[in-house]
């Protein structure tokens, strides 16, 4: 979803200069070589441990040229962080935004609050598959700040979430003269965007999709038969080459958790 540079190429196409991008809770710098790739001029990146504190205080004071102004803004899996109270949240965005040029980007992932709370209205503790595990430290209390819960990813995340409640999101990007020009899930990202060739042979080189049925080379991510009764359904009903590229019910369900916006 990261490498479908469409924002990026309309930015491009408005401006005849370089492009300078920041990238807002960075990680270990995974996207580094999306952001080479996608031919920039300059790159500004916070870790997350440095986003969270720069949600506490202006990441502008800190640029050692004072006027920078860049041309996109990808906050990544983390902007959700900030949502422990309304002056994090509001400085987070003021870092992301207030120094966007005129037609520039803020691109962001969160997860779907309102798929975290349909599924937490189960009558169990906690609620998920192999795959991920979501646990509402208050069950039932939603308040729009601080709505805190504990989030596993499979051994790769354990970390304590906030809920983002995207319209108050929405509202709150206002006040800093943005306005929403996209949002999906990435489900509808990704069917929307598998349509074209271009981005079909991306998925391919960056063997985002194992394949179904498994071979002497491969194994199914999962154990469970049923996971891919959607692989089997699908073959029966098309001529298709065979192996599919899939995803298991698991891991489908684990993506539905995220929607990506763009304001």
């Amino acid at each position: 979803i990261k490498s479908v540079r469409e924002f990026l190429e309309k930015v491009r196409q408005k401006k005849n200069r370089d492009i300078t991008v920041l990238d807002l809770g960075c990680g270990k710098g995974g996207d580094l070589l999306k952001w080479k790739k996608g031919r920039i001029s300059k790159l500004v990146c916070t870790g997350k441990q440095q986003f969270l504190k720069d949600a506490e205080e202006l990441l502008m004071d800190r640029f050692q040229d004072p006027g920078m102004c860049f041309d996109i803004c990808s906050c990544q899996f983390v902007c959700h962080y900030s949502f422990e109270s309304y002056e994090q949240a509001d400085t987070m965005l003021r870092n992301a935004c207030e120094r966007l040029s005129p037609g520039g980007y803020f691109i962001g992932t969160t997860p779907n609050s309102f798929e975290l709370i349909r599924l937490e209205a189960s009558e169990t503790e906690s609620f998920g598959n192999e795959i991920y595990t979501v646990k509402f430290q208050k069950k039932g209390d939603y308040p729009l700040f601080g709505c805190k819960y504990d989030f596993n990813l499979e051994g790769v995340v354990d970390v304590p979430e906030f809920l983002v409640y995207f319209p108050l999101l929405n509202e709150m990007v206002k006040k800093y003269n943005m306005k929403l020009v996209y949002k999906k899930t990435f489900l509808e990202f990704y069917e929307e965007k598998i349509k074209n060739n271009e981005n079909k042979m991306l998925l391919k080189r960056m063997q985002g999709l194992e394949p179904y049925p498994a071979n002497e080379n491969s194994k199914l991510a999962s154990e469970k038969a049923d996971d891919y009764e959607h692989a089997a359904e699908y073959m029966k009903k098309s001529q298709v080459r065979l192996p599919l590229g899939t995803l298991s019910k698991s891991e489908w369900e684990a993506t539905s958790e995220y929607i990506i916006s763009v304001g």
